[in-house]
């Protein structure tokens, strides 16, 4: 390569360093060696050519700008190793604006171009050629400055994509002056508020503040004149057609160049679809928590992700003990094969409604519930996971029982009335005299059966005629046994009750009077009172918290007791003494007469 100065072409270099400034009307007699350092000391690319486009010289900027040297004296026109037009289109060398310039004489400046270097990277200029003469006004060459525009186009380019990004945004994106004059508006803001740019462009920021909420603008201009950012404020703003719009408000300060701050920008996002949603999950996330029934959240592994106050009631155990343990921790044992299986349905989209079962509390204890269980969907619509209600329904199943017993007690009841009835008409018979007397005598007694028999009734949840059912334990045995006091042995009664007497509650008077009525019953048919001198005994006795009432029938001929099976008024008796009265019963068959001893808790009387 040749040495860049030309220092094998003085002449001609001497006298194009002389047009050079004869541009200037002032030619200057320096050393050319002065021109060169002046050249190379300058950081925007120089090169001279001759007249004929030969490069005889270039400067160090331009061999950065070019990424090599080009030979002087052979190559032309530009030092380029290719050359393009902006849009990409190849450039030749011998229609660069140099070469123009120097074939048309006349300076074709500010023309973008293309410079790409031989490893690849290419970097945008904007040339300056101008023609040298000599002193006669001949051409002799022209020099060329390169401007490289790399940053401003890059500066452009990040410009052009915020403008798309601003334009292209659905977020309102605003600008405004220290006044709080509208400067921008792009078509987020159209869209959300509702005015066109040439509508608001130069008017005041507060017509889309509704009059509750124009305090905000003051303060906000006045954050903003501190250099604060103020993020994320939610607040209202009014559209065009008056209706209110809650948003989601970001304002930060605009500087200039000087970073002085000369307005802000502001981006509002329209948060009214999600403060809707939100309220509608808190009105959900409430119900949730204050319903009765537990309701309860797991994924589809069964792992237990939520858990409302109602779970914790039915099952016991608080949200941090259950939340990532496997629901497997509620379902006794020899039912935890339902789980699987109401997982797979729920994989299928299936809903399960009312299924009752048997889950376990925390303490171990069972409990019966009525469970639906429902998929979890993802806001793609994709299964994640079940919700399930779990309703305890003990109390339905325990009246369900109720009912049960009470229609068997009913048709129990109803065949021992008919057989007491009998009973009652044959034993009077014996000791009438006389038609009449005999239906006096089965008068009185239907009579006090049925006295007897609405105690039996006595609905306990009565409590607006509570007083009337009130009585002690003597009175009602009195009442129940009260058809069989008349007998053939004088004026003795049949039945005699002694020591002490108790008030009772009127929720103890039908479980009393169900098991006198039933120690009758038996008595009639096959003990003391099925026989005509027959008779029994009751005493009453007082064991520290318990209340005790002993039955002794005496028979003048031997009695067996009932033959076969225990029946259901045994069963009942039972159920009622432990159930109700929170006592035992006892009873002992003798040649004599039957014994009971029934054993009662004083606070349940």
């Amino acid at each position: 390569m040749s040495d860049p100065a030309g220092a094998d072409q003085p002449d001609k270099k001497r006298l194009a360093l002389a047009g050079l400034f004869a541009s200037a009307d002032s030619v200057p007699s320096q050393d050319s060696d002065q021109f060169r350092q002046v050249l190379d000391a300058l950081p925007a690319a120089v090169y001279i050519t001759d007249a004929d486009g030969a490069i005889t010289y270039y400067n160090e900027a331009a061999v950065r700008l070019w990424g090599w040297r080009p030979q002087l004296g052979q190559d032309q026109w530009c030092g380029s190793w290719k050359l393009y037009w902006p849009d990409g289109r190849a450039l030749p060398h011998d229609e660069c604006p140099m070469a123009v310039t120097l074939r048309e004489g006349r300076a074709v400046r500010g023309v973008e171009a293309v410079a790409e270097r031989p490893d690849g990277v290419q970097v945008p200029f904007i040339p300056y050629p101008t023609l040298l003469h000599d002193a006669s006004g001949a051409v002799i060459g022209a020099v060329n400055m390169l401007v490289d525009i790399t940053d401003r186009k890059r500066a452009e380019e990040y410009s052009q994509q915020l403008a798309s990004i601003v334009e292209s945004s659905d977020d309102a994106i605003i600008s405004k002056d220290l006044d709080g004059i509208i400067t921008s508006w792009n078509r987020g803001a159209a869209r959300l508020f509702g005015y066109s740019a040439d509508e608001v462009i130069g008017r005041p920021v507060t017509i889309l503040i509704p009059p509750s909420h124009e305090n905000e603008e003051p303060e906000i201009l006045n954050r903003i004149r501190r250099g604060e950012k103020i993020g994320h404020y939610e607040t209202v703003r009014r559209h065009k057609d008056g209706t209110l719009i809650d948003i989601s408000l970001t304002v930060s300060p605009l500087r200039n160049s000087e970073n002085k701050i000369i307005g802000a920008s502001k981006i509002a996002r329209n948060i009214t679809d999600r403060r809707h949603a939100e309220q509608m999950g808190q009105r959900l996330a409430a119900i949730v928590e204050s319903s009765d029934d537990a309701i309860v959240a797991k994924d589809l592994n069964g792992i237990i992700t939520s858990w409302n106050q109602g779970a914790e009631r039915l099952f016991g155990y608080t949200a941090d003990e259950v939340i990532g343990k496997p629901v497997l921790i509620l379902i006794p044992a020899e039912l935890q094969d339902e789980e699987p299986q109401i997982l797979a349905r729920i994989r299928l989209g299936e809903r399960i409604d009312h299924y009752e079962t048997v889950r376990r509390r925390k303490d171990g204890s069972l409990v019966d519930i009525s469970l639906t269980v429902s998929p979890v969907r993802d806001l793609s619509g994709a299964i994640i996971g079940a919700s399930k209600v779990a309703r305890d329904i003990t109390g339905r199943r325990r009246a369900l029982e109720q009912q049960n017993l009470l229609l068997r007690e009913m048709n129990h009841r109803v065949k021992n009335l008919f057989s007491l009835a009998g009973s009652i008409v044959t034993l009077s018979a014996r000791s009438a005299s006389t038609p009449r007397e005999l239906a006096a005598s089965v008068g009185d007694r239907l009579a006090a059966l049925a006295r007897a028999h609405e105690l039996t009734l006595k609905n306990p949840g009565d409590t607006v005629n509570k007083s009337e059912h009130t009585a002690t334990l003597h009175t009602l045995v009195k009442v129940i046994v009260s058809p069989y006091e008349s007998q053939t042995r004088g004026h003795e009664s049949r039945v005699v009750i002694s020591g002490p007497d108790i008030s009772l509650a009127v929720g103890s008077v039908s479980a009393l009077a169900l098991l006198v009525h039933e120690f009758t019953t038996n008595a009639a048919k096959y003990g003391a009172l099925s026989t005509p001198d027959g008779s029994i005994e009751i005493r009453c006795l007082e064991d520290d918290d318990q209340f005790v009432l002993i039955w002794k029938e005496h028979c003048s001929q031997p009695i067996s007791g009932p033959i076969g099976d225990e029946g259901f008024g045994t069963q009942l008796t039972r159920a009622t003494a432990k159930g109700q009265l929170g006592g035992t019963i006892t009873c002992d068959w003798a040649a004599d007469g039957l014994t009971i001893r029934l054993s009662m808790a004083r606070a349940r009387l």
